[in-house]
């Protein structure tokens, strides 16, 4: 398991102040890429009837990813109990591969590393990415 140091979490909640203004772009960039790279995520999102990046289907479900996000860093503390709603529906409802948070997760990085570049060095790519997997690791929780 990924355990978050006290400076990772400093260096995330620092972060997250600097970036959670463009949150939904972020997070709309994010999914949009994830869609495209990884093609085999668009099964969950048959239902929309448009996929492509930057679509308001993308827009809106990427304002969703980032409100998840933005929920487990004020928990980051304690993200399971945090998210444990989120993994309950992610397991229970949607039925999502956990696989796919990971994934999406890759392309957060990607995406915040290309709009702030000065922000995004060595060490905070570390932190946001043990982060990240925490995230992950806690939206999985209930298909254990």
């Amino acid at each position: 398991m990924t355990t978050l140091t006290d400076k990772d979490k400093a260096i995330v909640k620092a972060l997250w102040g600097k970036i959670s203004k463009s949150a939904d772009a972020i997070g709309a960039d994010a999914l949009g890429r994830m869609l495209t790279v990884y093609p085999q995520t668009k099964t969950y999102f048959s239902h929309w009837p448009d996929l492509s990046p930057g679509s308001g289907p993308v827009k809106a479900h990427g304002k969703k990813v980032m409100s998840g996000v933005a929920l487990a860093v004020s928990k980051i503390d304690d993200i399971t109990s945090g998210l444990l709603e989120l993994s309950e529906l992610h397991a229970f409802k949607l039925r999502v591969d956990p696989a796919n948070f990971k994934i999406l997760s890759h392309c957060i990085l990607v995406v915040i590393a290309n709009l702030y570049p000065k922000d995004f060095n060595p060490e905070s790519h570390a932190s946001l990415d043990k982060f990240l997997a925490s995230l992950s690791l806690a939206l999985s929780d209930k298909y254990r």
